[in-house]
């Protein structure tokens, strides 16, 4: 193949390229306005910041989500960016608080013991070694 054909194909190439990506990129944003128009009062929702919230009010431009009981703030609708199922949120929580691990204290094992009397030794010897440094400086 000769140099004469090459430049052209590889402008033929990044057109391509070029179409290809701008056709994605476009339909994702048609899609994300359609979920933006499409929010109602009770959905839950993220926005692009990762703030989980609730729908409690929509208006022409903005959105307000209750982010906590009695909190409500005011978002711009480009700010949302997905539609959250709340049932895994609510799954998800439950199986943190599941994960505790709750210790009482008078389970205290012998090694906890152990690594009590370690650092109280070691405690003990930095303190000594720096009241000889004060005393030889």
């Amino acid at each position: 193949m000769s140099t004469e054909y090459l430049i052209p194909i590889l402008f033929v190439a990044f057109a391509a390229l070029l179409f290809f990506q701008m056709r994605k990129q476009r339909k994702a944003m048609s899609e994300q306005q359609k979920l933006q128009n499409s929010l109602t009062v009770g959905d839950r929702v993220m926005t692009t910041s990762g703030l989980f919230g609730t729908v409690v009010e929509t208006e022409d431009d903005s959105i307000e989500l209750e982010i906590a009981d009695g909190v409500v703030t005011t978002w711009l609708r480009q700010a949302i960016r997905e539609r959250v199922d709340t049932e895994v949120d609510e799954d998800e929580l439950d199986e943190d608080d599941n994960d505790e691990d709750v210790v009482d204290s008078s389970e205290r094992t012998s090694s906890d013991e152990d690594s009590d009397v370690t650092e109280n030794a070691d405690t003990q010897k930095t303190e000594t070694q720096n009241a000889e440094t004060q005393k030889t400086g």
